[in-house]
């Protein structure tokens, strides 16, 4: 029998804390303030946006290579 730490509901929505230097928390209270929003909703719309983006660039890459590479591959799947 294992034991568990920390149940399995925790990490359904797991809470974190976020370390920002003076700076960065300045910035995002600054940036928040100007769209009416939290610093939290600015941060978490920060992160959607920089998933996405990161999602678009690996697959944009595995185009390319499907797309340039298909020859190689096409030999190499046979």
């Amino acid at each position: 029998m294992t034991s568990q730490l920390v149940p399995d509901w925790y990490h359904l929505k797991m809470a974190m804390n976020l370390r920002l230097s003076p700076e960065q928390a300045k910035a995002l209270k600054k940036a928040a303030a100007e769209d009416g929003i939290s610093m939290q909703e600015a941060a978490l719309r920060a992160i959607d946006a920089y998933t996405s983006r990161r999602r678009k660039v690996i697959l944009e890459s595995i185009e390319k290579i499907r797309t340039e590479d298909a020859e190689l591959l096409r030999r190499l799947s046979q």
